[in-house]
C-alpha cells in the first residue's frame, strides 16, 4: 500500500507537507551558501559586497530551481532538481577574479552557460554512447563527488589546518544518526521528515554543548530583517578574456556532465516504470540548467547548477514532487532579501551539514550502482567502468601529481566525475568496435 504521504512528480500535495518539504529542501540547498562566503573572503572583499554576492547567488539558484521543475515548454526537466551554487565552478571564478575582477567573472560565468545551452540540444544524439551501465557509473560518481566536502564538513573544518574537536565529530555522527534512524524505522511524518528532524536535532545539541553557536545566532538579531541586494560598484561592467576561454569551456561540460547525472537519477526515481531512458527531459533540464548559470552572471552571482544532494533527498523521502523543488525555489528567492533568517540558517554548524549531505549522497551513490548491474555483466565492462574509476577517482587522491603534468592533461583530469565520465565513454567505443565489424 502506498504511503499517504509519498507524492509522485507530478502530484500537488497539501499546503502544509508541500511547505514543510519545501523548507527540508532549502536547508539542504543553503550548504552552498558557504562559496560565495568563502569567495568573497579569497578576494578580500566588503561586508557589502559579501551580503549582495550571498544575496545575488542565491536569487539565481532559487530562480533555477522554479525554471528546472515548473514543467515550462522545452525549458527544464520537470522533476524535483533544485539549483545550488556549483562549486566545480568557485576555482575558476576565483581566478578570473583575480585576473579582471568581477566583470570578468561574470562574463566567463555567462560564456560557461551559453555552452551548456549549446549542449544541451545534443544530448538526444548521445544515446549510444552512454549505455545503462555508463549512465550508472555517472550517477554513482555524482554522490562520489560530493565525499571529500560531506566527510569534511562532518568534522567540523571549514579550512585546511582547522583543528578539530571532538564535540563536533559527535554533533555530525548525532545528527546523521537521527537521519537515518528515522528515515529507516520512521513512519508518515517522521520518514517524510527526516533530514529536517536529524538536522534540527543536531542545531539543538550543538547550541547546548558548544556556547559559540548560541552567540552566533544572537548575533543574526543585529540584521535588518529586509533588504534589497545592493549593486556596488564591483557588480557593474562585463568583460570577457580569450584566454580563459578553455578552461571555461572545460568547466562548462564538466558542470553538464554532473547535471546529466543528477537529472538521470531524478529520472531514475521519478519514473521507475521507464523501460528506456527519456532524453528530452534531459535535454531540457540541461537548457534551464544553462539558462540559469547565465542568469547568474548576469546578476553577478557564482555559477549555479544542479544539486545532487536534494535529488538524494527526494529519493529517500519519496516525496517526489516537482512542486517541492518549485516551492523551494521560492523560497530560496525570497530569502536572498531576508538578511535576518539568511545570516542565522548561514550559521548551521559544519558538522550538521556535512551529516545532511552524507545522508542524500548515499542514495545517489547505490541508484547509481543499482542502474549499473541491472544488466548482464561482461568482461567489457569491467574494464570500462574499472578503468574509468582508477584513473577518475586519481584525482581525487592525487591532486599533486596532476599538477605536474602537461597543461592538456590537466585540463581533462581535474574531478572524478568528469575524467571517469570521459575515460569511460571512449573506452567502451573503443572496446565495442568488433561488435561494429561483425554488423
Amino acid at each position: 500500500m502506498k504511503n499517504k504521504f509519498e507524492y509522485g512528480v507530478n502530484e500537488v500535495p497539501p499546503f502544509h507537507h508541500l511547505l514543510i518539504s519545501s523548507v527540508q529542501h532549502v536547508l539542504l540547498m543553503f550548504v552552498a551558501i558557504g562559496l560565495p562566503i568563502l569567495f568573497a573572503n579569497q578576494v578580500n572583499a566588503s561586508a557589502r559586497f559579501t551580503a549582495s554576492l550571498v544575496s545575488f547567488s542565491m536569487i539565481a539558484a532559487g530562480l533555477g530551481s522554479i525554471l528546472q521543475s515548473a514543467g515550462i515548454p522545452h525549458i527544464g526537466s520537470g522533476y524535483l532538481c533544485p539549483n545550488v551554487c556549483g562549486p566545480s565552478y568557485l576555482s575558476l571564478s576565483l581566478s578570473a577574479a583575480w585576473v579582471g575582477g568581477l566583470p570578468l567573472m561574470r562574463g566567463m560565468i555567462i560564456f560557461a552557460g551559453l555552452v551548456e545551452m549549446a549542449i544541451a540540444p545534443i544530448v538526444q544524439r548521445l544515446r549510444r554512447i552512454f549505455p545503462n551501465f555508463i549512465i550508472g557509473l555517472v550517477m554513482a560518481l555524482v554522490g562520489v563527488s560530493i565525499i571529500k566536502m560531506s566527510v569534511a564538513a562532518i568534522f567540523g573544518l571549514n579550512f585546511r589546518g582547522d583543528i578539530i574537536r571532538n564535540v563536533d565529530l559527535l554533533i555530525g555522527m548525532f545528527s546523521l544518526l537521527i537521519m537515518v534512524m528515522a528515515n529507516i524505522w520512521g513512519k508518515g511524518f517522521l520518514k517524510m521528515y527526516c533530514l529536517l528532524i536529524g538536522m534540527l536535532s543536531g542545531w539543538i545539541l550543538a547550541v547546548v554543548l558548544v556556547p559559540e553557536y548560541w552567540h552566533m545566532l544572537l548575533s543574526a538579531l543585529n540584521k535588518p530583517f529586509f533588504a534589497v541586494p545592493e549593486i556596488t560598484t564591483e557588480f557593474r561592467g562585463m568583460s570577457f578574456d580569450y584566454k580563459m576561454l578553455i578552461p571555461f569551456f572545460v568547466i562548462a561540460v564538466s558542470g553538464s556532465l554532473k547535471s546529466f547525472g543528477n537529472l538521470l537519477a531524478a529520472q531514475q526515481i521519478s519514473e521507475p516504470h521507464l523501460k528506456e531512458r527519456s532524453f528530452i527531459p534531459i535535454r531540457n533540464g540541461l537548457m534551464a540548467d544553462g539558462i540559469s548559470t547565465v542568469l547568474a552572471g548576469m546578476l553577478g552571482g557564482l555559477a549555479v547548477d544542479t544539486s545532487s544532494s536534494n535529488v538524494g533527498l527526494a529519493g529517500s523521502t519519496k516525496v517526489l514532487s516537482r512542486w517541492v523543488s518549485v516551492a523551494a525555489g521560492v523560497i530560496f528567492t525570497i530569502l536572498a532579501f531576508l538578511p535576518k533568517l539568511t545570516t542565522a540558517l548561514s550559521f548551521m554548524p559544519q558538522p550538521i551539514l556535512g551529516a545532511a549531505l552524507i545522508f542524500a549522497g548515499c542514495f545517489m551513490i547505490c541508484i547509481g550502482l543499482q542502474e549499473m548491474f541491472r544488466e548482464t555483466w561482461s568482461e567489457r565492462k569491467t574494464f570500462v567502468v574499472g578503468i574509468s574509476l582508477f584513473f577518475g577517482l586519481s584525482t581525487a587522491f592525487m591532486p599533486e601529481l596532476y599538477a605536474r603534468t602537461p597543461k592538456i592533461i590537466q585540463t581533462f583530469f581535474t574531478d572524478p566525475l568528469p575524467t571517469a565520465t570521459i575515460v569511460a565513454v571512449i573506452l567502451n567505443q573503443i572496446f565495442d568496435l568488433d561488435t561494429l565489424f561483425k554488423k
